[in-house]
Parts: structure tokens; sequence; C-alpha cells
């Protein structure tokens, strides 16, 4: 991509948040939508291989079939478009609370859609691959006090680590998973 080239981007699901310089779908009309779909609903209203970046903040875990919405996210990408994924971590106490949520992340949740994992080379769930590029935890909760912000340092170097032997004595709240469209 040149230096003069548009970086198109999509926020799926932008609510009243939209990112900034993005094209955003939502179902809501009143909020900062720029095209209004019902995101369970299939295709999304764009051509294929349309953008170098994509953001679901906070609304995958809300939609009927997460593979089925990868896949079109994955449509809608460029060849070596980021995308990022922000949803509740599985061990957070909040995911309880919000009677919509239908999915929780974990390390895990982007593995089978990672040709370089074992989980996607021993199920095909989907066509769709995407590389994982990094995943964070609470990247976007306020800042977090000392001891928070440590674990959250040893959780975002080792990730897999944190979630089988601290996630359940010392849960974090959020995971961001950053992926890149192979």
């Amino acid at each position: 991509m040149s230096d003069n080239a548009i970086v198109k981007i999509l926020d799926v699901g932008c609510g009243g948040q939209k990112v900034e310089g993005a094209i955003g779908i939502d179902f809501n009309s009143d909020l900062s939508a720029d095209v209004v779909h019902d995101l369970n609903s299939f295709p999304y209203p764009f051509i294929d291989n349309e953008f170098d970046k994509v953001y679901l903040k906070s609304v995958l875990f809300l939609l009927d079939n997460p593979v089925r919405v990868m896949e079109e996210v994955h449509r809608v990408c460029k060849k070596g478009a980021i995308i990022i994924i922000v949803q509740p971590y599985f061990r957070s106490v909040w995911n309880y609370v919000d009677p919509w949520v239908k999915n929780f992340g974990t390390v895990h949740s982007f593995a089978f859609y990672d040709p370089n994992d074992l989980i996607c080379q021993r199920y095909q769930y989907s066509v769709a691959r995407f590389e994982t590029v990094e995943i964070s935890f609470d990247e976007y909760i306020n800042k977090p006090g000392i001891m928070r912000g440590l674990l959250i340092k040893l959780a975002n170097k080792y990730p897999r680590k944190y979630e089988m032997y601290l996630s359940h004595m010392f849960p974090l709240n959020q995971i961001t998973h950053k992926l890149k469209k192979i």
C-alpha cells in the first residue's frame, strides 16, 4: 500500500462510538451507523475485498452465529487486512450481568481460523483464514492499579499460560484479538 492510499475501515456494530474514519454498520439507526443492517443477516451490504481494517468492538458476543460473522468479515476484507475484535473475557463476572451475551472470548476463540494453530489443523469449522497477530487483555479499560497492571502485563506476555494457570484466581474482564486476513 502506498503512502497516499486511503485505508478503508469498517466498524461492525459501531453503536454510538464509531471508530473515527470508519464506515459504521449497525442495526440501530439512532446511533452512529452509516449503514443500517441486521448483523445476523447475510451477506452484509459490502463488496468482496473492500476493507483494510475491521473493528468488532463489543458486538461479536451478541450475535447469533459468530462463525458466519467471521466468514463475512473475511469476505469483505482485503488480503492482509487487520481485524480487531474486543469481547468479554469468559472469566469476567460482568458477563453474567448482561442478558444479551451469547458467548465469551478466550485465548483460543479464533484459533480455528489460524492455519498455524493445531486447533485449526484438527478442526475445519470454517474456510475463513486469519493469522493471530496479538492477544491482549483489558486494553480498552480505564487505567488499572499497580497489581492489576502487573497482572495485565503478565497476561499479555503469556496469554495462554495466564488462561491456563491464573485466570480462574485473577480474572480479567476483556480480551482483544488482533487478526490478519490470510
